[in-house]
């Protein structure tokens, strides 16, 4: 296909199977020559015009789930250091709740439910920003999915099951502690 565009001259599209490719070449810097003889013949194959175009998409989503499972790694760090100190704050309560008959269960729901409610929170200012972000990015592929809520929902259990993972073991070690010791101390 010869096509007169005077910003992109030095450009044939060819379509040709696998094996007339060597013909098509021939043919196409034989009307090269004709044509547009002042620049030099160069060639290239748009399959692997469309496989360096992916494989830069798989490098870059590569690189972000590294960063992103460093970034959850810190974030839990973060989590179970703040849980450690929610914990040793609410020591002398715990100790109250635990020689009064709180149960385990009980403590562990008294130290995950204000984190449950920022992780909430989080996920509720979260899912708008990463729609749209998606959403415009998506934009510039031919063939696109559309993102539908279970991705969201799949993604905000995902971070939920990762903190209460994290703040549980400090839950359960706080609520396992014995109350006199705590009590002693107050």
């Amino acid at each position: 296909m010869l096509t007169y565009n005077p910003q992109n001259s030095y450009v044939i599209y060819i379509k040709t199977s696998g094996n007339d490719a060597q013909k098509a070449i021939a043919a196409a810097k034989r009307s090269w020559k004709q044509y547009n003889s002042d620049v030099p013949f160069t060639y290239s194959f748009l399959d692997e015009s469309f496989d360096k175009l992916y494989k830069a998409d798989e490098r870059t989503g590569g690189l972000f789930n590294v960063f992103s499972a460093i970034a959850i790694v810190i974030s839990c760090l973060g989590l179970f250091g703040l849980a450690t100190y929610s914990a040793q704050v609410k020591t002398r309560e715990i100790g109250i709740r635990k020689v009064l008959g709180a149960s385990v269960t009980g403590i562990i729901r008294l130290l995950a439910t204000e984190f449950i409610l920022l992780i909430i929170i989080a996920i509720f200012i979260a899912v708008p920003v990463a729609w749209y972000t998606m959403d415009k990015w998506l934009q510039d592929y031919a063939y696109k999915i559309t993102i539908t809520a279970w991705v969201f929902i799949f993604a905000g259990a995902g971070a939920t099951f990762i903190a209460l993972a994290t703040i549980s073991v400090q839950s359960v070690k706080a609520a396992l502690a014995n109350p006199v010791k705590s009590l002693r101390s107050e």
